[in-house]
């Protein structure tokens, strides 16, 4: 559990009885032993509380959430490598028609942000100091 053998745990508590004394050792694993028995029921009521909240969702893939797996550099990498997505019709407006819950194609995104360029190289936005 903490890397440390049968030996190891000997020597360590050989040594816990030198430094306590055998008048206050059983007073303290009393202590210890309690503090186990919150700390268990905390995490089974932590557990117990995420359940609740979850409902339905409860069976989710923490191990897919785990932050340790996400590495930028991929997620970049597959954002610009990205196909396009077939061409969606415009709208009577001329604007342009997405799909409900997908995000804009990587292409859509480099043109919108070389707008954003192009309206920084045009200069500053008028400003009008007695607004608001």
């Amino acid at each position: 559990m903490f890397g440390i053998n049968g030996a190891e745990f000997l020597v360590l508590l050989v040594v816990a009885v030198v430094v306590v004394g055998p008048e206050r050792l059983p007073r303290y694993a009393e202590q210890l032993a309690h503090a186990v028995r919150r700390f268990r029921a905390f995490v089974g009521d932590a557990k117990e509380r995420v359940a609740t909240e979850l409902g339905d969702d409860a069976d989710l893939d923490w191990e897919a959430l785990d932050p340790r797996r996400y590495d930028p550099r991929r997620i970049v990498r597959e954002a610009l490598l990205e196909p396009d997505p077939p061409a969606a019709p415009a709208a009577a407006s001329g604007a342009a028609v997405y799909v409900s819950g997908r995000r804009p194609s990587s292409s859509a995104v480099q043109s919108a942000s070389v707008r954003r360029r192009e309206a920084e190289a045009a200069g500053p936005a008028p400003f009008d100091d007695e607004a608001t």
